[in-house]
């Protein structure tokens, strides 16, 4: 084969990882709730949570390949979360991106929408319709760490543990996902924001991914709240798995 043939071959593969690379699309669905007059018993309001989904939404909105849609108080109703979690996630490819972010009040095993209780594997359920391989779940709840359906632990331990979402959670079970009155959002998202803008970057290729991310923010919650508030992390996904790209 000549060295010019072999030059355009070379060109062209370079030329579609570029194309592959550039047409990559994150989905994302970012829900933020400090207004609980809707709840079927009385919860406290929060201060900061509608701020951080709109940061989440802010940052991603940077990145000109990425579809959103936001969901902020009464809005945010079991059932507007999961068919806005399944229409706008069906619309992405196997290696596009797809994120589910939400900040508001928790339970072991799940969420508290404005109107009731949502649970992880609800939310796992309506994200499995989508084609993307790179599938994730955010949140910053107290005790969202914990894994329960139905009094049973172990069961929902494992099934988030062999689910094919990388679930990010902002604390253990037993500990509170703190807020401060001088800060414009809580303290995981403070961090999860520094991360994916390119703090968690460390090899500086322009693609954050989950371990990287994963220690970025654990660092930073954890050193902030003085050792009192740890995230986890569930799921069964590559340390490698890309959580942005820029």
């Amino acid at each position: 084969m000549k060295w010019d043939v072999k030059l355009k071959l070379f060109i062209s593969a370079i030329l579609l990882s570029i194309t592959q690379y550039v047409y990559a699309y994150t989905y994302v669905v970012s829900v933020g709730i400090g207004d609980y007059s809707g709840y079927y018993f009385p919860v406290s309001n929060l201060n900061l949570t509608t701020k951080d989904a709109k940061t989440i939404v802010d940052l991603y909105s940077k990145n000109s390949s990425v579809d959103y849609c936001l969901l902020i108080d009464e809005k945010a109703t079991k059932d507007r979360i999961l068919r806005t979690i399944r229409t706008v996630f069906k619309k992405a490819n196997e290696e596009d991106i797809v994120v589910f972010f939400f900040s508001g009040h928790g339970f072991l095993g799940g969420l508290c929408a404005y109107d009731g209780d949502l649970s992880y594997a609800e939310v796992r359920k309506a994200m499995a319709k989508s084609k993307s391989k790179n599938k994730m779940m955010f949140v910053d709840a107290c005790r969202s760490g914990g894994m329960r359906v139905n009094n049973n632990s172990q069961n929902a331990i494992n099934a988030a543990k062999n689910a094919n979402v990388m679930l990010f959670l902002s604390s253990r079970n037993n500990e509170s996902s703190l807020e401060r009155g001088d800060m414009d959002n809580g303290y995981f998202t403070t961090y999860l924001q520094k991360g994916l803008k390119g703090n968690a970057d460390a090899n500086r290729d322009r693609v954050i991914t989950a371990k990287e991310l994963f220690d970025f923010v654990h660092s930073g919650v954890s050193t902030l709240s003085g050792e009192t508030q740890h995230p986890v992390m569930w799921g069964n996904f590559s340390d490698n798995m890309p959580v942005m790209k820029w």
